[in-house]
């Protein structure tokens, strides 16, 4: 009890507030982000709510083309409230404007954001001058997805499959698993957010320190899907903490449903959410490959690396219900999958010629090689747990390590899928009436 009423006061004292130095807040920009203009702007002016120092390049506006229509320099009015620069007469189409300023104290601002004139203009991650996810980013992704799938799937293998039997040695392995899941799905997920800013901001990592990130947290459904659920696993993780403290394992079912919930966060924000043609059946046959997955790759981290060590007199029921579980995960995983390819390639060539068909084909082949193990633990090795042979045997125990390691592979892969974009389909032309004279 005393290591928990010491982990108790630590998230106390890291709870309180802490002083911050006050720095120029942005009020207002004209035109505002996001904005769909029915005329071209003559100026785009920054509002703050204190004086400012701009510089002659401090906002730089520029066309879908990177094409500069700033038509002078940056200056200020307002008492340097407000930073204005003049526009060059604008075209319809897309526009993206960077700036930076340095507040009373020394601290650099910046910001991004994009508006357009006639046309719908792109979300700020998608700004001229975005690069796309880099090889940090996807390995962020990575950890996020493996952090998920100890939490949802850990919790899930918990209640679902083990049904209350534990023990101590098993319930502080279940509790450490299941923490990781909930830190990383958290911390991850905000490194995530900041490498998808930098990469619109076109800045390092520390100068974004003072970015202004509104544009892309209100502006995105993706920054809306962070903000959910970071305050949600937030919440997920104090059920959990209370579950330990207390002793009072109910309160992993509460944690369970919302971490399911959160989710689809993932699916509403993803491709099968905003690109063309996407629809509700998408979303949910995303969601439905998401939670399944996460279920499969946690519950077989949980058999490997928590009942496995702990608890002898559990392997083989354990064993047994995640088996028959798993064969409806997997069977779950492909049929969402396939129709997820179905919709997002347009053509059978497409696998090997373009970028996502590519990923897809290593992802499915990985697939392959986990349904193949999985066969071999559902259909020798829990018939023979059940007639008593093999319980304890390490080799069972490297087994499951084993398909745990390709699960996760499996999820490397994904964080690359998820950020590359399918191949566009052909866009078909309205077929003309053909119209006879008699």
């Amino acid at each position: 009890m005393r290591a928990k009423a010491l982990a108790a006061a630590v998230l106390v004292a890291l709870a309180l507030p802490t002083s911050a130095l006050a720095h120029a807040v942005l009020l207002e920009r004209v035109p505002t982000y996001g904005a769909r203009l029915a005329t071209a702007p003559r100026t785009v002016s920054l509002q703050f709510d204190q004086a400012v120092d701009a510089f002659a390049n401090s906002i730089d506006v520029r066309s879908a083309t990177g094409k500069v229509v700033t038509a002078g320099p940056a200056h200020t009015t307002d008492s340097g409230r407000k930073v204005v620069v003049p526009l060059r007469k604008l075209r319809k189409g897309a526009y993206t404007v960077r700036w930076h300023i340095t507040s009373n104290e020394g601290h650099v601002i910046s910001g991004v954001y994009t508006f357009g004139v006639r046309v719908k203009p792109p979300p700020p991650t998608e700004a001229y001058g975005a690069g796309g996810p880099t090889k940090f980013e996807y390995v962020a992704k990575w950890g996020y997805f493996v952090g998920l799938a100890l939490l949802v799937g850990g919790l899930a293998f918990r209640l679902l499959v083990l049904r209350g039997r534990t023990n101590p040695a098993l319930d502080r392995r279940f509790y450490w698993v299941v923490g990781a899941g909930v830190v990383g799905s958290i911390e991850l997920g905000i490194i995530g957010f900041i490498l998808r800013g930098a990469d619109a901001f076109q800045l390092p990592l520390d100068q974004l320190i003072y970015g202004d990130l509104s544009p892309l947290a209100r502006g995105t459904r993706f920054g809306t899907a962070f903000i959910a659920m970071t305050l949600g696993f937030a919440l997920v993780g104090a059920l959990l903490f209370l579950a330990w403290l207390t002793d009072r394992t109910i309160l992993l079912w509460p944690a369970f449903v919302l971490g399911l919930v959160l989710c689809s966060g993932l699916s509403l924000s993803g491709h099968s959410a905003v690109d063309v043609g996407s629809s509700w059946k998408s979303e949910l046959a995303d969601y439905v490959h998401l939670v399944a997955a996460c279920f499969w790759v946690g519950g077989l981290v949980m058999l490997a690396f928590v009942v496995w060590p702990t608890a002898p007199g559990l392997r083989r029921d354990a064993f047994h219900r995640f088996s028959q579980l798993a064969a409806v995960l997997v069977g779950a995983m492909v049929l969402a999958g396939a129709y997820l390819a179905y919709e997002r390639l347009p053509a059978v060539s497409d696998l090997w010629r373009a970028r996502y068909g590519q990923v897809l084909l290593i992802k499915s082949s990985l697939v392959v090689l986990a349904l193949s193990w999985g066969a071999l633990h559902h259909f020798v090795v829990a018939p023979a747990l059940e007639r008593g042979r093999g319980v304890g045997s390490r080799a069972v125990a490297r087994s499951l390590r084993g398909e745990s390691a390709v699960a996760i592979a499996i999820l490397l892969v994904v964080a690359v899928l998820v950020d590359a974009n399918p191949p566009a389909k052909p866009v078909q032309k309205p077929t003309q009436a053909v119209v006879t004279h008699k």
